[in-house]
């Protein structure tokens, strides 16, 4: 039986929340195009894209360590504190984590915004190393989707 974990990071950002907010409601089309290095393509599999019980099929660039692809499903969508979970349902991840749920929040700080980003776990065996890669491939795109806002702003 694997051991459980939780790791938890906050990113502070200057993009308004409300931008930020859209920008990660509409990852589906955004990432692919702004993040080509990352992802070949996300595509939504079942639902509409954005609310409870949808599911996404991401697929990994060339470069990507570990994984090739994942399927994501929306546990938890509310609009009012801008705040989504979803798990992993599918992937190579789910070889590592028997079970893997992330969880998002935009908040507004100061100009811009305070991004707390966190996923609880279960590991598939204790020689499993805590996901710290995935959180700082969620750290980079945050940094790197912020960026982008603002070269649209």
């Amino acid at each position: 039986m694997g051991s459980t974990g939780k790791i938890e990071v906050e990113v502070e950002i200057k993009s308004p929340a409300s931008k930020f907010w859209e920008s990660i409601r509409d990852s589906t089309n955004l990432f692919p195009k702004i993040f080509p290095e990352q992802y070949k393509s996300i595509e939504v599999v079942e639902g509409d894209g954005k609310s409870v019980g949808t599911i996404k099929l991401l697929k990994y660039a060339e470069g990507m360590p570990l994984i090739t692809f994942s399927k994501e499903k929306i546990e938890a969508v509310d609009e009012t504190t801008k705040s989504v979970s979803y798990s992993i349902i599918d992937g190579e991840l789910v070889n590592f984590y028997k079970n893997f749920k992330a969880n998002l929040n935009v908040g507004t700080k100061g100009e811009g915004s305070l991004v707390k980003w966190s996923c609880e776990f279960e590991k598939a065996s204790e020689e499993i190393p805590d996901p710290n890669i995935i959180k700082d491939f969620a750290v980079k795109s945050f940094q790197d989707l912020d960026a982008y806002i603002l070269t649209k702003a």
